[in-house]
């Protein structure tokens, strides 16, 4: 008679009906590791650590070989196999609980993904009922420890599965009493609370399920000080709006069109792209797959230095690597951006609950070569379900700033564009022979755009309006626009979109930004302390903020800059915003605090000497210039 093994509960074997007796403890947990393996390799060096740690005994050896003698009379010889130095114990198809668990688990998944529900159910209840206590009981160590909570969490996780299979079959009531043991044993676990409250609500009790929320607020708050995480709080939200949508009896199945050839989101390359042949060489190599890894390029930089069209222009150019589609979404605009990229993979009934679309989406493009491109995102959060399945798909996305806690993603800085760049760009957008005709100027010129893409973009559109203008007329014009001609934001590219970035800031790193912009070139953090009046430790957390916004730009370890048009941004909002009198007063502490150190005073561009620009200002004699 063949052989059985359980190890969803005590370590137990059976011939048929009869159980065999498995001897002392220690012996018993030596064929639960060797069933663990599941007919692979298990070492007597495993088998010592995994018993007794760093607490072997002297003996330890002999004792391995004892208990495995005495399993091999009781179950029989040829039971447990010497190889290697070690031992294996091979195990025929459905003769462990455990390999038969993991089975119906996944033929259960399976059916869901078919679309019939009924067979997922059945298949999670079969599983569930191989269970007959707690994995591994009376098996001690570390070992038998970490391997026991690893299988409560497959059960745990089909518990849930359960729970949201009757939900869809209109099951409510079978749904709560599956979870109610689950919420009381793992409090700290939303999913199953999120079901819990729907299941509550498809019962007709609101109120509890209301009730449960709070109670799951308070506890969170108690414990972790955090709140309840977004899909407990959308689906709070839903039940106090008595969302229609929570009472359909039976969810109808999801049902996946065929995947489109190949889509093609990304939007229009710029006609007028340059400068950047280098950058997509080094960017093209980042984006390899290797094996399960899923290479994520993330491109940060100063607000219009380029980030979104580099990144659409890279997606043009490595389309033919990614023959399966290249999707592309605004984070900023995009309602619901895992919903859009399921519609565009094909998708047409989507999945009810945030998890189950990430899942789904994973699914779909796993061991596909897609191409996603996140253009603006935020946070590391609202990436990460956004990510495809691995096996050959990239991702490419934008962002202000570096996002800490997406795996394995590879950070570039977008820089701005070299002088001869910048020139071969302002050639494009505006002619050559009329860039040529005036060389000094318009490096005088580009010089105000310090290389930032679209403020040359904005230079050229002025240009263009005014074809009578000189390089050098545009120049005087451009140079003095803070202070004689007033800006219009929203009218303004350049400034809209330095606009955004500096409304993401504090307001107490905005305003730095803007009373910094006050200072002459580089600046030390001794001479920003005395602009801010902080000590320069909070002086230098809040400067150090800015440069990880590019907002501002670091030179060596102690010294910052303005990119021109940042500053001259900064500057205008600090004389409109801060006010004449704020303004006045930086420059007279600025102006004392460079009274008391002559030397630096008399380097140029030590960050000491004040230009306010703004409003009605008015140029003095001495060629600074101040308010009027």
């Amino acid at each position: 008679m063949e052989l059985r093994f359980e190890l969803l509960g005590p370590v137990r074997a059976w011939r048929g009906d009869t159980e065999i007796d498995l001897g002392a403890p220690q012996q018993r947990a030596l064929l639960g590791l060797l069933l663990l393996r599941d007919g692979a390799l298990a070492t007597s060096d495993q088998l010592l650590t995994a018993l007794w740690a760093d607490q072997t005994p002297r003996a330890a050896a002999g004792m391995i070989r004892s208990y495995v003698s005495r399993l091999r009379r009781a179950l029989s010889e040829s039971t447990i196999q010497s190889v290697g130095g070690g031992y294996v114990l091979p195990v025929a198809p459905g003769a462990l609980d455990l390999n038969e668990f993991l089975r119906l688990i996944d033929e259960a998944r399976t059916a869901r993904k078919d679309g019939r529900p009924e067979a997922w159910a059945d298949g999670l209840r079969a599983a569930l009922k191989l269970w007959k206590g707690t994995p591994l009981a009376g098996v001690r160590g570390d070992f038998a420890g970490w391997e026991r909570e690893r299988l409560r969490q497959h059960r745990l996780a089909a518990v849930e599965d359960l729970a949201a299979a009757d939900l869809e079959l209109g099951r409510p009531e079978e749904a709560a009493q599956v979870l109610a043991p689950i919420v009381i044993e793992h409090p700290m676990r939303e999913r199953p609370r999120e079901l819990l409250m729907l299941a509550l609500y498809r019962s007709g009790r609101q109120a509890d399920a209301l009730r449960l929320y709070q109670e799951t607020q308070h506890l969170l708050a108690d414990e972790l000080g955090v709140d309840p995480g977004p899909e407990l709080r959308e689906m709070h939200r839903r039940i106090l709006a008595s969302d229609p949508t929570l009472l359909g009896v039976v969810q109808a199945p999801v049902v996946v069109a065929p995947v489109l050839e190949a889509p093609e989101q990304l939007p229009p390359d710029l006609p007028e792209f340059t400068g950047r042949g280098e950058d997509l060489v080094r960017l093209s190599m980042l984006l390899r797959a290797s094996g399960d890894h899923l290479p994520v390029l993330g491109l940060t930089g100063a607000p219009g230095i380029g980030k979104t069209s580099l990144a659409v222009h890279l997606g043009r150019r490595l389309a033919s690597r990614f023959p399966a589609g290249q999707y592309y979404v605004h984070m900023s605009s995009a309602g619901d951006p895992l919903s859009s990229l399921l519609r565009a993979a094909g998708v047409a009934t989507l999945p009810e609950s945030p998890s189950e679309r990430g899942a789904l989406w994973r699914t779909l493009t796993a061991g596909r070569r897609v191409l996603v491109v996140l253009d603006n995102a935020k946070s590391a959060g609202d990436v990460l379900p956004l990510l495809p399945g691995t096996g050959g798909a990239a991702v490419v996305l934008t962002a202000s700033r570096r996002l800490f806690g997406l795996p394995y993603a590879d950070w570039v800085k977008v820089e701005p564009l070299s002088p001869e760049k910048s020139m071969e760009l302002l050639e494009r957008l505006v002619g050559v022979r009329r860039v040529q005709a005036e060389p000094a100027d318009a490096r005088r010129l580009l010089a105000l755009s310090s290389g930032v893409p679209q403020a040359i973009q904005a230079t050229a559109s002025r240009l263009q309006s005014r074809p009578g203008w000189s390089l050098a007329t545009a120049y005087e014009r451009m140079r003095l626009r803070g202070a004689l001609e007033p800006r219009h934001s929203e009218c303004d590219p350049v400034d809209s979109a330095y606009d955004v970035a500096v409304g993401e800031l504090s307001p107490e790193q905005a305003q730095a930004f803007r009373l910094l912009a006050l200072l002459e070139g580089d600046f030390t953090l001794p001479a920003a302390s005395v602009v801010l009046e902080l000590a320069e430790p909070e002086t230098e957390a809040v400067v150090e903020s800015l440069v990880d916004a590019h907002l501002l730009e670091s030179r060596g370890a102690d010294r910052y800059y303005y990119l021109h048009p940042l500053q001259e941004f900064a500057r205008m909002r600090a004389w409109r915003v801060e006010g004449e009198g704020t303004c006045q007063a930086v420059l007279s502490r600025v102006a004392d605090y460079r009274a008391q150190q002559p030397v630096l005073a008399s380097v140029s561009g030590s960050g000491l000497v004040s230009r306010p620009v703004g409003p009605g200002s008015r140029r003095s004699r001495s060629g600074t210039t101040g308010p009027a």
